[in-house]
């Protein structure tokens, strides 16, 4: 286990951009332990509208961060920080936590239909949104498969306090192709939920062997970075360390 205590001073910056049905208060366990160990950080908020958007955003907030960072994102997040990195010279690690990694071209709902541990198309409810280009089509999660589908290790009550806050995802984020990854010309590392019934465990773990990340197996469902906040915070002292060296 990396100390966390090695940081220090002189640390690039960690910024943690949460995924799709989530804000940024899910990685508050996380926030407290790098805080704790005197590592700069801060959390972005992803719109959620979709690869292009999203990643223009994010690509922006990286770009105004000073210094080095470390770019850190949980299941859709890895997507937009795998484009947005590629827009932001002072990246300069990734991390994935439970995340997509994807290559240029794909889509998300393309690796989805090759999943064989991810339920998540058969627990969402479809709503509209309006845009200036007409209606668009996003996502929530059921609230009844909630638990189950995205959450399983965490208490039911606070399960059912996400499940009632979540944000929805527009259809964007899975059917826009992604650009050219961060992770060709920049290392990673990556915490593997072994539970994950959302992202799918298979999926995940080969994106992020592709990608060719450090892989940490965490033992948990899609949001280990609420469950087993420490374990995360591990991986993510993993890349700072990594990088600083």
């Amino acid at each position: 286990m990396t100390s966390m205590a090695s940081a220090g001073n002189g640390s690039p910056t960690v910024v943690l951009v949460h995924g799709a049905f989530a804000d940024s208060s899910g990685w508050n366990g996380v926030v407290e332990r790098l805080q704790a160990a005197n590592v700069p950080v801060k959390s972005v908020s992803n719109p959620l509208r979709g690869i292009e958007e999203d990643a223009a955003y994010v690509a922006s907030a990286l770009q105004q961060t000073d210094g080095p960072v470390v770019a850190v994102g949980h299941s859709y997040g890895g997507a937009v920080i795998t484009n947005a990195a590629s827009r932001a010279d002072n990246v300069v690690g990734l991390g994935y936590v439970a995340a997509f990694a994807p290559d240029e071209g794909e889509t998300l709902m393309a690796i989805e239909g090759n999943s064989r541990d991810s339920v998540l198309t058969s627990s969402l409810n479809e709503v509209k949104y309006p845009t200036q280009r007409g209606m668009e089509t996003e996502f929530l999660i059921d609230a009844a498969k909630f638990h189950d589908a995205f959450a399983a290790d965490v208490p039911e009550r606070q399960a059912a306090v996400m499940a009632a806050t979540q944000r929805p995802v527009s259809s964007l984020a899975f059917s826009q192709p992604n650009g050219t990854p961060a992770w060709r010309d920049r290392p990673a590392w990556a915490a593997v939920a072994t539970g994950d019934k959302a992202a799918g465990t298979d999926v995940v773990h080969m994106m992020a062997e592709r990608a060719g990340a450090s892989i940490s197996e965490v033992e948990g469902s899609h949001v280990i970075m609420v469950s087993q906040p420490q374990a995360v915070t591990d991986m993510i002292m993993q890349a700072v360390d990594g990088v600083r060296k």
